[in-house]
């Protein structure tokens, strides 16, 4: 087994927020965590802004998260880099794909993918979880209707042929530093988009393009992105860039079992300073999730 990963020495991590929304205390864990390990090492602690979802991010919020960082005494060691920026790196890596043949067009619109979906998973022989994900329904199109789609101008979306792609590889291993090593498998992520049709790429591809940009060597994020890692280790394969570790932490949920995120209308942090909360406190309650994933909203002052 070879994962190529860098050492453990001099580690470079990163904070990568989207400017969608106001910074809260997950993300003050991931922030903190990342820059303690990169200080302890004597590394480097970079941010990235992921703003490629230019309808959803704007430049309030990305003032709003440098103060919090700010406030919260963290320093980052490199000019920031920003996704919108970096169009014709993403090209790039799209068009080595392309010229492997191994991602394709998908026409699906969000409803005829949800329908599959549904149907796939009606199908009482099946197992109901490998069928959460995009079914592949235009990775066999005919090169017929393919050609009669692209001339009348339809919209596609570029998928990565994963199984296809993994056969090219061959098997790949990535490490997380608390569940160890981790093998390559299709079955939790399929055939996902690398390119938007409005945007020019998606998450997954501008992520891994980037931390190898900025030779990113341990990608401190949430447990809930642990299964996007085996897209990501994929893709680092096949654009031939470096392997790093990762360290996946268990999600800040509140007293009530609930995440703690911008979708969930969690607490901002400029919300809890507001409430009286301290430096200190938000570092306490960060801290505490290398014991526990659950953080008491009664620690808070009211």
């Amino acid at each position: 087994m070879n994962n190529n990963n860098q050492t453990s020495t001099n580690i470079v991590t990163r904070f990568a927020p989207s400017p969608s929304g106001q910074l809260h205390l997950g993300h003050a864990y991931t922030a903190l965590f990342a820059w303690k390990l990169a200080k302890r090492s004597n590394g480097k602690f970079i941010l990235r802004i992921e703003d490629i979802d230019t309808g959803r991010c704007n430049a309030q919020f990305e003032k709003e998260i440098f103060e919090d960082l700010e406030w919260l005494g963290i320093e980052w060691d490199e000019p920031v880099m920003r996704q919108s920026e970096r169009a014709q790196a993403y090209k790039s890596a799209l068009d080595s794909l392309i010229e492997k043949q191994l991602i394709y067009q998908c026409f699906c619109t969000r409803k005829e993918i949800i329908q599959e979906i549904n149907n796939s998973i009606a199908a009482p022989q099946k197992n109901h979880a490998q069928y959460k994900i995009y079914p592949g329904t235009c990775r066999s199109l005919p090169i017929s209707q393919r050609k009669t789609k692209l001339l009348s101008g339809s919209p596609f979306a570029w998928r990565l042929d994963f199984k296809k792609a993994l056969e090219h590889t061959g098997n790949l291993y990535w490490v997380d530093r608390l569940k160890g090593n981790q093998k390559v498998t299709s079955e939790k992520v399929g055939d996902v988009v690398l390119a938007r049709k409005d945007i020019g790429t998606s998450y997954h591809l501008a992520v891994t393009i980037d931390d190898s940009a900025q030779d990113i060597s341990l990608i401190n994020r949430g447990a809930d992105l642990f299964d996007a890692t085996h897209i990501h280790r994929l893709l680092q394969k096949l654009l031939g860039l470096k392997t790093p570790e990762w360290h996946h932490s268990p999600l800040l949920k509140d007293e009530f079992g609930k995440r703690l995120s911008k979708s969930e209308g969690a607490s901002t942090l400029r919300e809890l300073r507001q409430k009286g909360v301290t430096k200190s406190e938000i570092w306490s309650l960060a801290i505490q999730n290398l014991a526990t994933s659950s953080v008491k909203n009664t620690n808070f002052k009211s």
